[in-house]
């Protein structure tokens, strides 16, 4: 019924592609991108519950760091200057509040503190001395300057521009934001996106030897792609730095069938109707592979960081666009534009003289499956090894302005990591003073750990000793009211006080190390330790524990499908080991290495598990097919690699190649996914090529002589064609003795054909 419709409907199939890309391609350009820190830290642990509570009581934690040049440059900016560009920033929109070291000099002179003191207070907070000094603006968001910080980032960039301080620094998380923003965005990653497709252009060609129907598939692809997008637009999502690779991932599962596709109608060009031998034979392995590869990309959803189920979810919904497309929009192409026949070319698994390499894998199935399994079980051994770090300044370009910016005001004026300590007095009826003591006592405690920078409270705007007469201190209070910026350290009625920490050390395990280390040092006081950092931390756990997670779900879930499928536990179990190598193999060798694995690196395990089992099918189902018709396991594994071995291949490496493509991008996470699924690809081919029919061929020493003395025949017409696959299978029966019917098909009774399949 399908191939009578592809003869009549062809054109009208394409010509519905073609008019609706348009569309498509509108929808899917008008995707925003949203890499906000935030929407990466997780939703429901308790340690986000804190931080929504710190901010909903003292703010947000977000604010733009300026770094102008300091008092001991050539070129210091002056005190009026500074004010000047405060006054400035701070009439934006997007800008709550501008803090300057003069601004908080003279609030601390108001209060009764010295200059001296004070500006040994703000050293190495908001201003440094020395030849590379700076002094630091804080300006912290609005909430209009929250929802988009692109737009604010640019606005302050602007004033300091009408200031003539283009070259000051700029760091801080809206600052890091908004460049992600813009290296992940689509924008900036389409010229990737198009060397990608040039090279898969000229790789499709290579397989094909077709350009019309090399063109035609490409064009299918990007289709599926801006089908994809669209439908994300159409759902509400939002783009990240993750997603930026999802087109891609799109492109790979898209290849992948189409390859497989027109290696099936190739073989089958001589027989009565190619294109429906083609789908008889590609739409189980296709779609089992597809069921599979949702399979795994789904589960990501129990993880409790949101860019995460995203993901899965986007790649769950690519696999299917790209499977549809693929069994619908291809046959259409194949009608208009029949591939080439499969002519007497000798491939790389087959050979015209002597033994074939499927031959020699299967062949020597001992000695290859002992050196594969060893290979994979001592890489396999870095796995626990591995280490994972969420530090989004990882992720710019190390020669970029924004990184540079960043670098240079963590070394030359203060840290941007930061620590939040929330001191509760609870309902006690301490007075001010009395609390303002507290604070400074825990503050000093705080400061002696040697991983704390600097610290500041309100405790550092008051002098020490507070005036003994009692109308001195209420004067002084009255007048500390007066200034702005005490609801960023106060709340509730002064029972929560904040105090800021900042550390030296910046990395993951330096963060991690303070924050315990400080936690054990102050318990038993009233105080609740929170900020970005905490939760970055618990991000990056819940990072690694969840993916390994869904998994190990995941692969639970398709050795059960794989089961049922194949309908023999052996050959499912069996078949499951190699799905194993591309992750035991590339994430044992980064474990080995110790890299740290961000989380672009990690999302890129559950592609490696869909393209694993997507080979592992197709071998299968043809191996299984061999093994009804009565073929012993050692020529049914070697018979099922000549057949699929080709275009699992090339399919590997059209997509492995593009993905290199990728490599070129500044956006490290972009960067460093192409080159870990590339690596990813050609280690599924030791699963799929080398280890599978070698496992399958085990304990089959009574099988061999059968295998050698077919092995000799080549099947081959004498005009150099190979043969139709039904046609093997007929002269297959007839030499074993088994009656055929006029397809091919062996008779007898279903007992006897169970009977004939051993595990």
């Amino acid at each position: 019924m399908l191939p009578a419709f592809f003869r009549q409907h062809s054109r009208l199939v394409l010509g519905f592609l073609i008019l609706t890309f348009p569309v498509l391609l509108v929808t899917s350009e008008s995707l925003t991108s949203n890499n906000d820190i935030e929407t990466w830290l997780p939703e429901k642990a308790p340690v986000r519950q804190v931080y929504d509570g710190f901010k909903d009581r003292f703010g947000a934690e977000e604010l733009v760091l300026v770094g102008l040049p300091g008092e001991d440059t050539t070129e210091a900016v002056d005190e009026e200057l500074v004010e000047a560009v405060c006054k400035r920033i701070e009439s934006l929109p997007e800008i709550r509040v501008c803090w300057s070291p003069y601004r908080l000099m003279s609030i601390m002179d108001d209060l009764g503190v010295e200059r001296d003191e004070a500006r040994k207070r703000l050293e190495g907070l908001s201003a440094t001395r020395g030849p590379d000094g700076l002094v630091g603006i804080a300006a912290l968001l609005s909430a209009e300057g929250l929802t988009d910080r692109a737009a604010t980032v640019q606005a302050v960039r602007e004033q300091l521009s009408y200031c003539q301080l283009e070259d000051s620094q700029l760091a801080g998380a809206p600052v890091i934001v908004s460049e992600l923003d813009r290296l992940g965005s689509r924008e900036n990653n389409k010229q990737f996106f198009l060397v990608t497709l040039a090279v898969c252009l000229v790789l499709l060609y290579w397989t094909l030897r077709d350009w019309k129907l090399t063109f035609g598939i490409l064009g299918v692809t990007i289709w599926s792609v801006n089908l994809t997008l669209a439908t994300l637009y159409w759902t509400g999502q939002e783009m990240n730095f993750i997603l930026g690779a999802l087109p891609i991932m799109v492109m790979v599962f898209s290849l992948a069938i189409s390859v497989h596709l027109v290696h099936y109608s190739r073989h089958a060009m001589d027989g009565p109707d190619p294109l429906a031998t083609a789908l008889k034979l590609a739409w189980k392995p296709c779609c089992l592979a597809t069921l599979t590869t949702s399979i795994g990309l789904a589960s990501l959803v129990v993880s409790d960081i949101g860019p995460v189920r995203q993901f899965g979810l986007a790649g769950a919904l690519g696999s299917i666009v790209a499977l549809v497309t693929g069994l619908t929009v291809v046959p259409a192409l194949l009608t208009l534009f029949p591939p080439k026949p499969v002519g007497s070319e000798v491939g790389l698994l087959e050979a015209s003289r002597g033994e074939s390499l499927a031959s020699r894998i299967v062949g020597r199935s001992g000695l290859v499956t002992a050196l594969t399994l060893l290979l994979i079980v001592a890489a396999g051994f870095g796995v626990p090894r591995l280490q994972t770090r969420i530090d989004p300044v990882d992720f710019l370009p190390a020669e970029g302005r924004v990184r540079q910016d960043a670098e240079r005001i963590e070394e030359g004026l203060t840290s941007t990591t930061t620590l939040e300590a929330v001191i509760d007095f609870g309902t006690q009826g301490l007075p001010f003073v009395a609390k303002l003591d507290k604070v400074r006592h825990i503050e000093e405690q705080i400061r002696k750990h040697d991983g704390v920078r600097h610290t500041m409270s309100l405790a550092e705007l008051f002098p020490v000793e507070m005036p003994e007469d009692t109308f001195e201190t209420l004067a002084l209070l009255k007048r500390a009211r007066s200034h702005r910026g005490g609801g960023d350290y106060i709340s509730d009625g002064e029972r929560l006080w904040r105090i800021s920490v900042r550390l030296n050390d910046g990395s993951a395990d330096g963060r991690r190390r303070v924050f315990d280390e400080l936690v054990v040092a102050t318990a038993g006081m009233p105080i609740e330790w929170t900020g970005i950092s905490p939760l970055l931390d618990h991000a990056q756990a819940q990072i690694f524990t969840g993916f390994w997670e869904s998994f190990l779900t995941a692969f639970v879930i398709i050795t059960v499908v794989m089961i049922v499928s194949l309908r023999s536990w052996t050959t499912g179990l069996v078949a499951m080991i190699p799905n194993l190598t591309p992750i035991l193999l590339v994430f044992g060798i980064l474990g080995w290495s110790g890299w740290y694995v961000d989380i672009g690196m990690m999302m890129s395990g559950s592609i490696a598990l869909g393209i694993a089992v997507d080979g592992t099918f197709h071998f299968l189902i043809h191996y299984h097919q061999r093994r009804r018709d009565g073929v012993a396991r050692h020529g049914a594994s070697r018979e099922a690699l000549e057949r699929t071995g080709p275009p699992i291949l090339q399919a590997a490496i059209v997509a492995a190649t593009g993905m290199l493509a990728l490599t070129l991008s500044p956006f490290l996470p972009t960067m460093r996914f192409g080159l870990l699924t590339a690596a990813m690809l050609v280690t599924a081919l030791l699963g799929d090529l080398v280890l599978l029919p070698a496992l399958l061929s085990l304990w089959s020493r009574d099988d061999r002589s059968a295998g050698r003395t077919d092995q000799t025949r080549r099947r081959r017409t004498p005009h150099g064609q190979r043969r139709p696959h039904f046609v093997a299978i007929e002269e297959h029966a007839a030499k074993t003795g088994s009656e055929h019917s006029d397809t091919g098909s062996i008779r007898g009774s279903r007992e006897e054909r169970r009977s004939s399949i051993p595990a």
